[in-house]
């Protein structure tokens, strides 16, 4: 499955449009980590446990998208937009969405 930000694949022509799609998902942030996090970012550096949380996220929102791509029977995903938010009350959450629209083009696409 081809999976890209632009909205053509040159060479290929698309055939159909099945339309927009998305792939969502929400992780909660566990309060050890929390800490853990806001320790590193006091006394500088990256947070690696957020940066694994937000690769999951992204991860399970792209597989989430592909799989409806592919049940409505798509072979490309074009358009890519990836979105995070912080969600809850008190912003505990991350949510990220993937979106973007379902074709089918022609030949293999990659």
């Amino acid at each position: 499955m081809l999976v890209t930000t632009t909205t053509l694949v040159e060479g290929h022509k698309a055939k159909k449009y099945f339309g927009v799609i998305a792939g969502e998902a929400i992780m909660g942030a566990n309060v050890f980590k929390d800490m853990f996090a806001g320790i590193r970012d006091i006394v500088g550096g990256r947070s690696a446990t957020y940066e694994k949380e937000l690769k999951k996220a992204k991860d399970l929102a792209m597989d989430e998208m592909i799989r409806q791509a592919k049940d409505l029977g798509a072979n490309a995903v074009l358009g890519v937009d990836l979105d995070y938010e912080t969600v809850g009350t008190q912003g505990t959450m991350l949510m990220v969405v993937a979106s973007g629209t379902a074709v089918l083009v022609e030949g293999d696409p990659g």
